[in-house]
């Protein structure tokens, strides 16, 4: 531990992205205290306050490069855990029902069930001397100066009938309670501007189901099995080991096409994926689980590195920030990123400056942001805004999977995009263009299935 910013951090919210923050706050405060309303040490199923955890995850590429910084023997303890580590692109990854061609990429990917994940990461942070954890611990709000320019704490509840309202004082304040964060309304009650929001609504649900797993299921010991959502087909679904004898399988529909819960019509939907590797390997299959929904409305950015003014001493990370479309698998990674950006600003500034890191983590956001919400808009039923570069980035898009059918190059490079290691430009460079389109020439375009627009749906901004 180097020099201390203060002498207690005090984080809200303890999923992946609080607990992320709270191993790198550790480095740098005397105390930090994890707050969440939920039993959460020792915890391995979905909880009431993140149902969403019950559903297909992955951790990729930069994700998994920050996380083995932060915690060097998580790939060894996964693997010991018997949990599947693979390489990304060996994944089978089916894209407007064609599957590509398998690479060698050397960014891998954790598809533990997320409880799982964040057990362990929660039970190596809680074993940090100066970390410690309330739990079913309610926030009722923060506390500031008379001028509300900083913010010097919080006020808690424990969650007993007849329990006090007390105060817990901090040198920091993060909130990473997910996309239920009150930040917004308290600005508003402290004389602050509510951050611009932007919405995308897409109308999002997974259906998910556990089986027992067996060997023929997964043929070459492939990780997973995934034939991706397209305007073309917009069922998908994602069918992966988690585990030594399990495995999850999560189907996705958009704008009301939600997957039933009802197990024989699930199946139903399963056979009518644009390909039958998932209905082959399940059709029969032990179930473990009956099936359970979640619904997604809208990805939803709040863009705090737009305002003038912040309080000091008080910092928004993760799903608080912006909640992406699930079926990209950036949610995690972002956060891993949005934490490492902290880490950087503690080590830069001897005074933590809030508005200044918002910006920061904002440019962290730019690159997920466009990728998940330009991909979004290809599907003719979602509205919002098509500019020039949207409509021809999804057309390249187009060609470049389909150029990844027959060159395993290009699944590398693509990869490397969606895995957040390189920027979406690194796909228009002029050797990898003039690849894409040589090997794109003559594609099937087939006819769109236009999935219907939401009822509500309202124009999202764009970045």
């Amino acid at each position: 531990m180097g020099k201390l910013k203060g002498e207690r951090a005090v984080v809200l919210g303890a999923s992946i992205a609080g607990t992320l923050a709270a191993r790198v706050l550790s480095d740098f405060y005397r105390e930090v205290v994890v707050v969440d309303r939920d039993t959460v040490l020792g915890v391995a199923e979905p909880r009431r306050g993140a149902p969403h955890t019950g559903h297909a995850h992955g951790l990729h590429a930069r994700g998994i490069l920050n996380l083995q910084e932060l915690f060097p023997n998580l790939l060894q303890d996964m693997q010991e855990m018997g949990i599947p580590v693979g390489d990304l692109g060996e994944m089978r990854w089916y894209f407007n029902a064609l599957k590509i061609k398998p690479a060698r990429t050397g960014l891998l990917s954790i598809t533990a069930p997320r409880p799982v994940l964040e057990q362990y990461l929660r039970g190596r942070v809680a074993d940090i001397a100066n970390v410690s954890y309330r739990e079913r611990t309610d926030l009722i709000g923060l506390n500031s100066t008379a001028d509300h320019g900083t913010v010097t704490g919080v006020r808690l509840q424990d969650r007993v009938d007849g329990a006090p309202v007390y105060d817990l004082a901090a040198d920091l304040v993060l909130d990473a309670t997910g996309r239920g964060s009150r930040t917004p309304v308290w600005l508003e009650e402290m004389g602050y501007q509510r951050p611009p929001e932007e919405r995308m609504n897409i109308g999002l649900a997974y259906t998910t189901r556990f089986y027992r797993k067996r060997p023929e299921m997964f043929a070459d010991d492939v990780q997973s099995i995934n034939p991706v959502a397209s305007p073309a087909h917009p069922r998908g679904a994602f069918f992966g080991q988690v585990g030594r004898d399990e495995c999850i399988l999560s189907l996705t529909g958009i704008l009301g096409d939600q997957p039933p819960t009802d197990p024989d019509a699930f199946l139903e939907f399963v056979r009518s994926l644009p390909v039958s590797d998932v209905y082959d390997a399940v059709r029969d299959a032990e179930p473990l689980t009956e099936p359970v929904s979640f619904t997604f409305p809208a990805s939803v950015r709040r863009r705090y590195e737009k305002l003038t003014r912040f309080p000091e001493r008080f910092v928004v990370v993760g799903d608080a920030v912006c909640s992406f479309n699930p079926v990209y698998g950036q949610g995690m990674t972002v956060a891993s990123m949005e934490v490492m950006a902290l880490r950087e600003h503690l080590r830069k500034n001897e005074v933590p400056d809030s508005l200044a890191f918002q910006r920061e983590i904002g440019k962290v956001i730019n690159n997920p942001w466009e990728i998940s919400t330009s991909g979004d808009l290809d599907f003719p039923g979602v509205s919002g805004q098509r500019s020039l570069k949207v409509k021809m980035g999804n057309a390249y898009m187009a060609r470049l999977q389909y150029a990844a059918t027959k060159d395993p190059s290009i699944t590398d490079a693509f990869m490397r995009v969606a895995g957040l290691i390189d920027p979406p430009t690194a796909l228009m460079r002029p050797k990898m263009l003039a690849k894409v389109m040589l090997l794109s020439r003559g594609r099937p375009t087939g006819e769109s299935k236009t999935a219907p627009a939401l009822p509500t749906a309202k124009a999202a901004p764009r970045p």
